[in-house]
């Protein structure tokens, strides 16, 4: 098996104000995430959340030393607690001698002080590809599966302001305990591109998006920094983004599309926001 491991520094709004767009997506953007047989994984310096993405075909890949070495402990989840949901084919997760079998769009929590994890796909031809978010944790929760149907699901937005989508918090406080990480799936109607707007903040979590399901020659404008200083990404199908806590997240897309967003920080209010002014955007 393959793993590759990258490391992203937090970068004040000052200097990504002064940055160029190549620039830019170095810092912010992930650009790969899913290769065949492969665990790929971006460590971050934003509430130390670790982004990774895990495509198995034949073999198990296995999380090993490697990642348990980035983040300081003698194994990945000694002291951290970890998120997935399944965006592709069939496939399991094998933690600590348990096996959690998972369809499409299952997701996973796995608690702190699991120690051996492995994940396998049911067919090397169709394979499972695991989104997966891990973040520091204080206390111990038991793992569990989290369906599509077990998610909270939310109906927002509307047509007439192309942004009617329907919103799945899967690691969530009413679904189930986890110590700080929030994890849910949002998919938007056809018609719809916004996945947001008005934009928001909250300076006290940050926030990660993988956005998924797009066709091929698609993509969605990310838009990122402060509100009087905006810049913008441009994101394919499984790329993901990292939003410091200081920049709003918004973004409109070619066609409809799926994204899962994540959080880790100074608490879980899914509702702890501070609006932005859609006049005040520059």
């Amino acid at each position: 098996m393959t793993t590759t491991i990258q490391t992203r520094h937090a970068v004040h709004y000052s200097q990504s104000e002064r940055m160029t767009g190549a620039e830019l997506r170095e810092n912010f953007l992930i650009e790969s995430l899913f290769s065949a047989g492969a665990l790929e994984a971006v460590y971050t310096h934003y509430d130390r959340m670790l982004v990774a993405g895990a495509m198995p075909t034949s073999t198990s890949l296995i999380v090993g030393d490697d990642l348990a070495k980035i983040v300081g402990s003698e194994y990945l989840l000694e002291r951290r607690e970890l998120g997935l949901i399944n965006i592709g084919g069939a496939g399991r997760v094998v933690a600590d001698g348990t096996t959690y079998d998972l369809q499409p769009m299952d997701g996973l929590y796995l608690g702190q002080g699991a120690r051996e994890i492995a994940f396998e796909s049911a067919e090397a031809t169709a394979p499972a590809k695991f989104y997966i978010n891990s973040a520091p944790a204080h206390s111990r929760f038991p793992s569990r599966i989290v369906t599509k149907n077990d998610a909270i699901e939310n109906n927002l937005g509307d047509s007439a302001t192309s942004n009617k989508r329907k919103l799945y918090q899967y690691i969530h406080p009413k679904v189930l305990p986890t110590c700080q990480l929030l994890m849910g799936l949002t998919r938007l109607e056809t018609g719809s591109v916004w996945n947001t707007m008005p934009a928001h903040l909250h300076d006290r979590r940050m926030e990660a998006y993988l956005y998924f399901d797009l066709p091929e020659n698609a993509f969605v404008v990310h838009l990122m920094g402060r509100p009087e200083a905006t810049g913008h990404l441009i994101v394919r199908s499984e790329q993901a983004v990292l939003s410091p806590p200081w920049s709003i997240h918004c973004g409109s897309g070619t066609s409809a599309y799926a994204f899962i967003w994540s959080m880790a920080g100074d608490n879980q209010s899914f509702t702890d926001m501070d609006m932005v002014d859609m006049k005040s955007l520059n």
